[in-house]
């Protein structure tokens, strides 16, 4: 059974949006061998509809670095998307209709990991709908200040602690899991 991993850049702030803008400086060896070791565990990669238009654009087209744009295309994608009507990037499902059925359908089939990174508005959904498994956080030591932060209006949900990590660029990896709720 797979589970659903989200990955973010994310700054003291909460900002996720524009990691290109203030994320790079903080980039090392370090965060690249934990990186590649989330792809690596990765058997499929599930976006929504605005992730999945930027990163088809640019991995389709792009040989900035060819061993991840071939990873990405060789790798089975799941958009969730109710506006999306075809997908021309290799290896793409859209998933729509009645998506919590769909993802838990998806989830009792694939074996691995479905990593997401950004897609904050489809993450808060999986959240609030208990359909993610991990969130991996690389909280940046940096305030941006303005952008989507990843939790905006999103229900109290409690999440446990399971592995952190501070890397010599001051930015921290922490792994949480969403605790169980009483219904």
């Amino acid at each position: 059974m797979a589970r659903i991993v989200a990955n973010f850049f994310i700054s003291v702030d909460g900002v996720v949006e524009g990691p290109d803008q203030w994320h790079f400086p903080y980039f090392n060896d370090e965060m690249g061998a934990m990186v590649d070791a989330g792809m690596s565990r990765a058997a499929g990669f599930l976006m929504g509809r605005r992730m999945y238009d930027e990163w088809s654009a640019y991995w389709t087209t792009t040989d900035s670095d060819p061993e991840i744009g071939e990873r990405l295309t060789g790798t089975s994608k799941y958009v969730v998307s109710n506006s999306l009507r075809q997908a021309d990037w290799a290896n793409t499902t859209i998933v729509t209709g009645d998506v919590e059925a769909r993802l838990r359908e998806i989830k009792e089939q694939v074996e691995g990991d479905l990593q997401i990174s950004g897609s904050a508005t489809t993450v808060r959904w999986l959240l609030a709908n208990g359909l993610l498994d991990e969130l991996n956080l690389l909280v940046h030591p940096i305030v941006v200040g303005h952008g989507q932060r990843l939790f905006e209006d999103t229900p109290t949900r409690p999440l446990k602690l399971t592995g952190s990590e501070t890397f010599k660029t001051g930015v921290l990896h922490l792994t949480y899991v969403p605790e169980a709720t009483k219904d």
